[in-house]
């Protein structure tokens, strides 16, 4: 199918809180088809859109903090309402936000300060009650578990603009058939997804842990295909990404409608070379003692209702060798660049803070 990308402007920048995504979300109430509640007694909606046999889940911000793969939903979703459904054989049920409380206060955690993919056997908040009563109501034959990764996650020497991982079901990470038919589906997203950020593409690591909600899901015996946002070159607010990650969902969906998924055509997936904490977001090189270098991070943070990048400097990496997204000789930014770079860390900080101020 011809995949038309059309971004919803009414959304832009990493900060969506629930206000605003329920003030979009009117124009699709045709679809909402149940509701739960969050710690902090705000809604949670769920949207039923298809009619088909096939049963997809899907949700995204369990972490309040992570908004890319929200955005992409929601360029689905006008996608969906402007050029029709494609997708005769599928009936998705999505959860665009499933933290509200944390993506108000631009957190991870909930209000209560529980990380929700980490909650999913002990079931003590609830929001992560509401996705348990949902799955085990619809029975979906597939999992979509949508997610941000920080700018440190590289592939090589590129950074990892979108990574995919088929979440493990022991301590072994053994090849079940039910992983099988979750790598099936993200090699074919992969194949797509090549030909518009070649190399840029990750497979997480996949360490077993069952209180995460992918492993858990998987472990319940249903594919799950998570989907990492990550980094694309300049793009600190993902706009880029969330294009790439709606026409990976597209592509994900559109597989699961037009084939009987078996999970034969798994192999190729372990060909997606691992991503790695590689990046750094600045790195500052003495001119002199190439060895001696400052690396700096990025940190997010909500101010008045947007959020801004404050430049933290990491702890003295002589000898330790990362990935930048920029670099920079010492003496390109620093006035005395003479003095010993270590010295300089408060005009380092200067010159990055009037750089991110552009972002």
């Amino acid at each position: 199918m011809n995949f038309v990308y059309t971004p919803d402007t009414r959304i832009k920048g990493k900060y969506l809180y629930s206000g605003k995504l329920h003030q979009i979300l009117h124009n699709y109430n045709l679809w909402k088809y149940q509701e739960g509640t969050s710690e902090e007694g705000q809604s949670i909606p769920l949207y039923r859109i298809g009619e088909g046999s096939k049963r997809i889940l899907l949700w995204s911000q369990m972490h309040g903090n992570e908004s890319t793969t929200t955005r992409a939903l929601i360029d689905l979703f006008k996608l969906f309402a402007t050029e029709g459904y494609p997708f005769a054989n599928c009936q998705l049920y999505i959860i665009p936000m499933l933290n509200p409380d944390g993506s108000d206060l631009y957190t991870r955690e909930n209000a209560r300060g529980v990380d929700l993919n980490r909650d999913a056997v002990n079931l003590s908040q609830k929001e992560s009650i509401f996705l348990r009563k949902i799955y085990q109501e619809v029975k979906p034959d597939f999992c979509f578990n949508l997610h941000d990764q920080r700018t440190i996650f590289g592939v090589g020497q590129k950074p990892a603009t979108v990574s995919f991982l088929a979440p493990s079901v022991d301590e072994t990470r053994s090849i079940t058939p039910v992983r099988k038919k979750a790598m099936q589906i993200i090699t074919k997203i992969n194949n797509s997804l090549q030909l518009l950020i070649s190399e840029q593409i990750g497979r997480f690591d996949d360490s077993f842990n069952p209180n995460c909600t992918g492993d858990q899901y998987s472990l319940l015996g249903t594919p799950t295909i998570l989907i990492e946002s990550g980094f694309y070159p300049e793009d600190y607010t993902r706009e880029q990404t969330r294009r790439y990650v709606a026409e990976a969902i597209f592509r994900g969906i559109e597989y699961i409608n037009d084939t009987e998924v078996t999970g034969e055509g798994y192999a190729p997936y372990f060909d997606i070379p691992e991503n790695k904490k590689s990046f750094r977001d600045y790195c500052i090189v003495d001119d002199k003692e190439p060895t001696r270098r400052v690396y700096v991070q990025l940190e997010e943070q909500l101010s008045e209702g947007r959020i801004v990048f404050v430049p933290k400097v990491l702890d003295k990496s002589e000898g330790e060798e990362f990935y930048a997204h920029t670099t920079y000789k010492f003496s390109e930014i620093c006035r005395y660049p003479n003095n010993d770079i270590y010295t300089m860390i408060p005009d380092i900080l200067e010159y990055i803070r009037k750089e991110v101020e552009k972002i």
